[in-house]
């Protein structure tokens, strides 16, 4: 960067230039300490928390942090460090750790660096549009107020919300730098901003139900207004009064999108190639198969502007692509980062991350389930009898087997229509069936978070409820 541009540039976009400067050192006194491969990863950024309750602000949390990971390799053998020392005692001092720990570790066959013929041009990478300076100037004021009307709203919506577990605004902004000793170096900056409100009512029984709604964007402008969330929540909570659990049966069961996000989740654990050379996944030589019903398309893509998700390379430096991993319901590829790709004898799929510490593991990105052409009001009217769920409990999923069972609350269907709310029922199906019983898919895909699903259909699912039928 010139003195000029140096000059019109902002100011975290000077910081990341320090921190590839810093990144630059650092890798090359690991070289010279005797490292074949050294990767540093730079992290510099603020977040903000806001929750207020009862229209009293309850906490506020602001932290920034800025810190290094090191990735070093001696031929075979290899070692992460990381530190928030970035002084010159501490960064000599951690980089010393990491080439000790090195010379401790033992070898790895399979360790070694991406292949530096796959690396990226940082001159070329994609603009996808991930930092909103807006939104990483919100201050604590404004984010107690954004909270505060959105409980407001709630709590004002109807008598029957009586309580409030609070609303939350938060937001986060910073940036990260990436040098290797093979020649790559690039930065990249993001935010993202968000809004939840859980309003509480009092149900007949005595007891309490609570619902929630929020927004999450990118871009500070994009977010929901406020008072439109907290009215939402204030609905979403009202609508669970009178719930009750439903008789043991085998019923057509209809994922939300929250829901769905979930459930989609679970084939992207499944997926990876680290799951695949460990064999702890059920889709092990499953390439070329059908894995799910037909109207099943699920993408691993970087590549969306101000997703979630995106970005323009991965942690080992190569160039973000969009992977298609099911079409047309027939598992096409697993994803992989360079070790896994090197154990399963293929190429890396760009699915690289890399965390604080500078380790590197295969990560899905904007992991999505395709949208359908069904509106989900369509898919409730064409479902006779049926669950619709809205929100899951537990965690009861078998990655080996692929069997599934969750406790689950939402509504259940008679003739087309949400007849009544619905609590304490388990709902049941290995995951390999549920994919393959798909039987419709909503247009609703919202890009909320970096898994997205639209609402879906699965043709039938054991529902455990209060006495069999």
């Amino acid at each position: 960067m010139s003195s000029d541009q140096s000059a019109q540039a902002s100011p975290l976009d000077r910081e990341l230039e320090r921190l590839l400067e810093l990144g630059d050192r650092v890798v090359a006194m690991a070289v010279k300490g005797g490292a074949t491969v050294a990767e540093c990863m730079l992290r510099s950024g603020a977040e903000l928390s806001a929750k207020v309750r009862m229209g009293e602000a309850e906490l506020v949390e602001e932290a920034g942090h800025r810190g290094a990971g090191l990735r070093v390799m001696k031929g075979k053998r290899v070692a992460t460090t990381s530190t928030s020392d970035l002084s010159e005692h501490g960064i000599a001092r951690f980089v010393a750790d990491a080439l000790e720990l090195a010379e401790l570790s033992q070898e790895d066959p399979f360790a070694g660096a991406a292949d530096s013929a796959l690396l990226c041009d940082p001159k070329t990478l994609p603009n996808l549009d991930l930092y909103d300076s807006a939104g990483g100037d919100v201050n604590a004021a404004r984010a107690i107020r954004e909270a505060t009307r959105g409980e407001a709203a709630a709590l004002a919506f109807d008598p029957r919300i009586t309580n409030s577990e609070g609303a939350t605004f938060g937001r986060t902004a910073g940036g990260a730098a990436i040098v290797l000793s093979s020649g790559f170096r690039a930065s990249m900056k993001g935010s993202y901003a968000s809004l939840s409100v859980v309003p509480v009512a009092d149900d007949a029984d005595g007891k309490k139900r609570r619902g929630h709604y929020w927004t999450s964007k990118r871009y500070l402008s994009e977010l929901d207004d406020a008072e439109a969330v907290g009215r939402e929540a204030a609905r979403r909570t009202l609508r669970k009064l009178g719930a009750r659990t439903v008789s043991t049966t085998e019923a057509p069961v209809i994922f939300d999108p929250d829901a769905a996000r979930s459930m989609l989740g679970l084939l992207a654990s499944c997926i990876m190639g680290s799951a695949i050379w460990r064999k702890s996944s059920y889709l092990m030589g499953r390439e070329g198969s059908l894995v799910a019903s037909s109207l099943v398309n699920v993408v691993d893509d970087p590549l969306i502007p101000r997703a979630p998700g995106s970005r323009p390379y991965d942690g080992e430096g190569l160039a973000s692509r969009k992977n298609v991993v099911v079409e047309n319901g027939v598992l096409r590829t697993y994803l992989c980062d360079s070790y896994s790709a090197r154990k399963l004898g293929r190429q890396s799929t760009g699915n690289a991350a890399r965390g604080g510490g500078a380790g590197v593991g295969a990560s899905t990105s904007n992991f999505i389930l395709a949208a359908g052409a069904d509106s989900p009001e369509a898919i409730v009217k064409g479902t006779a009898r049926g669950l619709y769920v809205t929100e899951m409990m537990g965690f009861g999923f078998n990655a080996i087997t692929g069997d599934f069972s969750r406790g689950a609350a939402g509504f259940w269907v008679e003739n087309g229509e949400l007849a009544f709310p619905v609590s304490e029922v388990t709902i049941s199906l290995n995951l390999d069936d549920l994919l393959k019983s798909i039987d419709a898919i909503g247009s609703d895909l919202d890009l909320r978070t970096s898994t997205a699903a639209p609402t879906f259909r699965v043709a039938k699912m054991t529902i455990a409820g209060g006495k069999s039928e």
